[in-house]
């Protein structure tokens, strides 16, 4: 494991793979010392935000080397389901072209895995999910991302899959939309959290009009 400065109030934790990265944080979290201000696991890191008034950057870092999670293992809890509106697309075709699949091909594998949630970013409540089964790897960025991208669009680029929460630019490949709400800052509500297992459900353009508006349950 390593621990490096992240700033003035803050640390980057390496405690090993994914898994070694969720457990960590958990055990972080359930420690809960009084200088502690958040933890924030994104993939094999760690970050450790703590108040600079009430502790050092050397006792966190003993803090931090010291801490052992428990070595059980909790069940695994059953996925968020998001269902998915596949007609509601823009670049299947490229997707097929990419990977030498079918459009039906590809949405059968895209809706046949399960993903982690890996970290939490680019905008509010963006879930980063992986890993796509390997027919579906290795698909590009656009060469020019769109301008706007509509809220509930699914996407694929790499090795990973997401979900657009909110209107924003993008250039990850458009492979459906779900009719559900991810986010609501004003609220304070994201569902969607670091280490959650994600699966999608293709439904068809009735459905997702019956749905459309509706909030995600996490």
């Amino acid at each position: 494991m390593t621990v490096a400065p992240l700033g003035d109030q803050a640390v980057l934790v390496h405690p090993g793979d994914e898994a070694a990265a969720f457990a960590w944080g958990e055990a972080a979290r359930e420690s809960a010392p009084p200088w502690l201000h958040d933890v924030v696991v994104a993939y094999t890191a760690v970050g450790v935000h703590f108040d600079a008034d009430r502790v050092t950057l050397s006792g966190v870092v003993a803090w931090a080397e010291a801490l052992q999670p428990s070595p059980a293992t909790r069940p695994e809890s059953p996925p968020v389901v998001i269902p998915v509106c596949y007609e509601r697309q823009f670049d299947l075709a490229r997707v097929a072209e990419v990977t030498g699949l079918t459009a039906d091909a590809a949405i059968a594998a895209h809706a046949g895995t399960r993903y982690t949630v890996y970290a939490i970013g680019f905008v509010p409540g963006f879930p980063y999910l992986g890993y796509l089964p390997g027919v579906l790897q290795g698909v590009p960025r656009l060469s020019s991302p769109r301008l706007r991208v509509e809220p509930g669009s699914v996407g694929l680029t790499g090795r990973q899959t997401g979900v657009y929460p909110l209107a924003r630019p993008g250039g990850w490949n458009l492979v459906g939309r779900t009719p559900l709400t991810l986010v609501d800052p004003a609220a304070g509500y994201f569902p969607l959290r670091v280490g959650m297992t994600v699966a999608f459900a293709r439904i068809d353009e009735a459905e997702f009009t019956r749905l459309d508006g509706t909030r995600l349950s996490g």
